[in-house]
């Protein structure tokens, strides 16, 4: 299995193959991206060979670990181990061993959010918090609800989200958004830009500009998409 790892390249590491790392690397191989799980619990084996995944079993939280599950070469990884005092660790290595690495962090306590983003994680997630939000939602907005649930979880739609990162040298470097014929050519809505800083424009205006570094949320069908990420890298 490690000559297979070996070969992989801007893949994601999954850590803890408890109920959501289960469910979060099935959601992410359904969509044709390759992941690693790491687990240290050996009893878990058999449903890992019964999802028919790349997997390691052992700590998470250290160096030789990691550096097998090809973290050097990865694209992000997901820090959802038992403990919060686990994840500030493991975050903490991952950040060492890979500076550019996107880093999910789950957070069993509000106490720990601060630790994690601190040890180095990009994001920082609570799914109790999530659970709560998205119960209270259900209540009071339950078309928007149905409307998210079916762009992100229902493959038979023809429209979904994804996120473009705007490359240098691409087509649409300095171009506005009216002239690049998005909406017009390809029925693309571009939902939000995200430039280098990390500064989010909602419903970008006629003439805002893409630059490289931008990261483009856009809603359209999976072909208009296709053809969106080749222009723009």
């Amino acid at each position: 299995m490690d000559n297979q790892i070996k070969k992989l390249d801007a893949h994601y590491i999954v850590c803890g193959y408890g109920r959501i790392g289960r469910l979060l690397t099935q959601y992410l191989v359904q969509k044709y991206i390759d992941v690693v799980v790491v687990e240290k619990e050996s009893n878990h084996e058999d449903k890992l060979d019964e999802d028919g995944v790349l997997y390691l079993i052992g700590e998470a939280a250290d160096d030789n670990m990691l550096i097998r599950a090809g973290i050097k070469k990865a694209s992000g990884i997901i820090a959802g181990v038992g403990k919060d005092e686990e994840n500030v660790l493991l975050v903490q290595l991952a950040r060492k061993l890979n500076p550019d690495i996107f880093i999910v962090a789950r957070a069993s306590r509000d106490s720990s959010r601060k630790m994690l983003e601190e040890a180095g994680a990009n994001k920082v997630i609570s799914p109790y918090d999530i659970g709560a939000r998205r119960i209270a939602h259900a209540i009071l907005r339950p078309t928007v609800i149905k409307f998210l649930e079916t762009a992100f979880n229902d493959d038979s739609t023809e429209f979904q989200f994804e996120e473009v990162h705007v490359r240098q040298g691409s087509k649409l470097d300095n171009v506005s958004l009216v002239d690049s014929g998005i909406r017009q050519k390809m029925n693309l809505i571009v939902i939000a830009i995200q430039d280098k800083e990390g500064k989010m424009i909602f419903n970008p205006e006629a003439n805002t500009k893409f630059k490289s570094g931008d990261t483009v949320v856009v809603m359209g069908s999976a072909k208009s998409i296709k053809e969106f990420e080749n222009l723009i890298r």
